[in-house]
């Protein structure tokens, strides 16, 4: 009988032992013994798939692989220590020295770093476009060109990008496509369905839920989540085995749980769009989004975060988040618990003022991750602080 994805995030497990475990058990090995020398020798020869050591393979981490596979509709996956860790696999392992890389301009910080910054280091090229014009995508493609990498929606303005343009787009000029579906998650949009090769993801963030642990994972087309494999047996951005535990486990709650936290931004987004202190709400299922259509054809529902920007600028900005009573100022999103931040001054902050007004992130913007708090709560804190803005 085939299962549902979301019925297989629940019962997918690890083998059950001799105990006759209901849950699954973690597997807090760093090697694994062979019973001879030749299963030892074939295992090493790649000839089997037996566990070697915990940072080749590990039957936990398999586990919350295979659940991210079954979610996302993709043939094979490798779980990595934290999402920037999958992000840099899915470019070292794949793209080499005169290769260019195509990025939507809207991207997270450290990715904008690891692009910017580093792949010029091993003379990987890169070009940034508009990630809210992919009709300029085609003129920016080089014959060297490998990737198209993109995160819908980005990180932090919340612009949806059509990913069935960019599917066809990476399909007529044979490129890679890489998409970031961290914010949406799986249980919320498949990239596969709309042309994806790979799909890379921050399980810190909503797959975890609950700011406990860190982790990543890329998952895709088999041949090339081998090299991304081989790359991260080589280099070592391993998942621990305790974390995938508590990944995996968290998987089995990610539907019901982006159900509240989708629930609690629509309705509070939609509450704050006339406050006088503000010049605009953002969330993709508002239909004054400007790719609201595009977010509804391939998005379950708008997620758990959304963002406005305050009138009176970076001093408002300070004011409200020192206003804040109920709502927590760290550096992550995705919690049970409601997060507010300020992408200019943190998660965005080495990116230039020019860079930044390029992506919309202005020194009023704030950014809101919804958590499971009774939405009334939320919204209440969140007013009581634009007063004093």
């Amino acid at each position: 009988m085939e299962y549902h994805p979301l019925t297989k995030a629940i019962r997918i497990q690890t083998e059950r032992t001799n105990e006759m475990e209901h849950s699954t058990p973690m597997f807090l090995t760093s090697s694994f013994q062979f019973e001879n020398a030749e299963d030892m020798r074939a295992a090493f020869a790649d000839e089997t798939d037996d566990n070697i050591y915990s940072r080749f393979s590990n039957p936990t981490v398999q586990e919350f692989t295979d659940k991210m596979c079954a979610l996302e509709g993709t043939e094979a996956g490798y779980a990595t220590s934290s999402g920037m860790s999958a992000v840099f696999a899915s470019f070292m392992a794949l793209l080499k020295s005169g290769d260019h890389l195509l990025a939507c301009n809207s991207i997270f910080g450290s990715t904008h770093t690891i692009i910017t910054k580093y792949l010029p280091k091993y003379g990987i090229e890169y070009s940034y476009v508009p990630a809210d014009k992919p009709e300029e995508w085609e003129a920016a493609i080089r014959p060297n060109t490998k990737m198209l990498y993109i995160e819908t929606p980005t990180n932090p303005g919340l612009d949806i990008i059509d990913m069935e343009a960019a599917g066809k787009l990476t399909k007529k000029h044979n490129i890679i496509f890489n998409v970031d579906n961290c914010f949406a998650t799986p249980v919320n949009q498949r990239p596969i369905e709309f042309g994806a090769d790979l799909i890379v993801h921050s399980a810190t963030k909503w797959i975890d839920g609950q700011g406990r642990v860190l982790g990543g994972v890329v998952v895709g087309k088999k041949e090339l989540i081998k090299d991304i494999y081989l790359f991260c047996r080589s280099s070592g951005p391993a998942l621990s085995p305790f974390n995938a535990w508590v990944l995996s486990k968290s998987l089995e709650t990610l539907d019901v749980r982006m159900e509240r936290h989708a629930g609690n931004a629509l309705s509070i987004a939609t509450k704050l769009q006339s406050h006088p202190k503000l010049n605009w709400v953002k969330y993709p299922f508002l239909p004054t989004h400007p790719s609201f259509e595009i977010a509804k054809k391939q998005m379950k529902n708008g997620g758990g975060l959304f963002c406005f920007e305050l009138k009176g600028g970076l001093e408002s900005g300070r004011t409200f988040l020192n206003s804040l009573q109920l709502m927590s100022l760290t550096a992550n999103l995705g919690d049970t618990r409601s997060i507010a931040s300020h992408p200019a001054s943190t998660t965005h902050a080495k990116l230039t003022e020019d860079e930044r007004q390029a992506v919309g992130i202005t020194p009023g913007l704030i950014r809101i991750s919804v958590g499971l708090e009774y939405a009334d709560d939320i919204l209440n804190d969140i007013l009581q602080a634009l007063e004093k803005c």
